[in-house]
């Protein structure tokens, strides 16, 4: 499986992006698939995941309430919608794929297929 995120940019602190993440191959479907993001200095971070028929979602504390992950599986592709954006959220967001989450949704070592990233830049 490859990755391709995209619909990264800047935005002020309040607004709103979409995120993308195209997958390649026709076992899109069979992945859970997830959002993590990684700030300068710090360790990469999960955000947001969804289970591979879409039937549950799951986000970090800080994002709950304004960021939405969402996937069509007929598009091989999988969202992030965020909003009310604030300077924290800046960050490099990758996508991310894994076969099964034995461990937790959370923990990055549990995706297989990673892609590029994507840069997300708030301004307060």
């Amino acid at each position: 499986v490859q990755l391709q995120a995209s619909g990264g940019g800047l935005v002020q602190a309040g607004g709103s992006l979409r995120l993308s993440c195209a997958a390649s191959g026709r076992t899109f479907s069979t992945y859970h698939m997830g959002w993590f993001r990684q700030a300068p200095g710090k360790e990469r971070e999960f955000v947001s995941s969804i289970t591979w028929r879409g039937s549950n979602t799951y986000y970090a504390d800080s994002v709950k309430g304004r960021f939405t992950i969402s996937r069509d599986n007929a598009k091989n592709t999988v969202y992030l919608q965020m909003n009310s954006l604030k300077a924290e959220d800046t960050a490099v967001y990758y996508c991310a794929a894994a076969r099964s989450l034995r461990v937790g949704v959370s923990v990055p070592r549990e995706y297989d297929y990673w892609g590029q990233g994507t840069q997300v830049t708030v301004s307060s």
